[in-house]
């Protein structure tokens, strides 16, 4: 499974959320994480601006500012054991 992050390098809850989001892998049940520095790209400003921390897994919002904490478990437990 993988997530993406759209991030800013100076915003503490793009920190506190990927923090939580990594404290949900397990030895079994891994995935990867993308973080996406909105401040590079204009039009990644446009899109997001002031939503970030925004969490995308593929094409679907998951979550902004805060971690979907339940949301996301169910996706990672869903992983098949590796």
């Amino acid at each position: 499974m993988h997530f993406t992050l759209y991030s800013r390098s100076y915003c503490h809850l793009c920190q506190d959320m990927l923090d939580a989001l990594l404290a949900l892998r397990t030895p079994g049940r891994s995935f990867t994480v993308d973080v996406i520095d909105v401040d590079a790209d204009p039009a990644l400003v446009a899109r997001f601006d002031e939503l970030v921390p925004v969490l995308y897994r593929g094409e679907e919002q998951l979550c902004h500012y805060f971690l979907d904490e339940p949301k996301v478990s169910a996706l990672v437990a869903a992983i098949p054991h590796s």
